[in-house]
């Protein structure tokens, strides 16, 4: 199991990447990002709130077969998070590698 704070920071990450083709709902986010990691309804609501309340994606509401829909638009913000969780790649590899290697000489 991922740690809760490494997975968190990992699917708000997958959020902004699934917004990066452009403006999308809680629903189709949800669907985007089976391939990659599961994320429940009530995982991403809080995220999405949280990646809007930091400047990240702006928020339009339109009305869908009689129910009023969010949807979800990567800002200027959202799209630097994503290059600086990209940027951050090498340094997370470094540190698995070096728990991996730690651990390999225990064994």
């Amino acid at each position: 199991m991922t740690d809760p704070q490494l997975r968190r920071g990992l699917l708000e990450a997958c959020v902004l990447a699934a917004l990066c083709r452009g403006e999308s709902h809680g629903y189709q986010i949800i669907k985007d990002l089976e391939p990659c990691i599961s994320i429940s309804e009530s995982t991403l609501y809080p995220i999405l709130r949280r990646l809007e309340s930091a400047g990240c994606l702006s928020v339009r509401s339109v009305e869908h077969n009689g129910r009023l829909r969010k949807l979800y638009t990567l800002t200027p913000l959202g799209r630097r998070r994503i290059d600086s969780f990209l940027d951050s790649r090498a340094e997370v590899e470094a540190i698995y590698d070096f728990i991996g290697r730690q651990r390999n000489e225990q064994a």
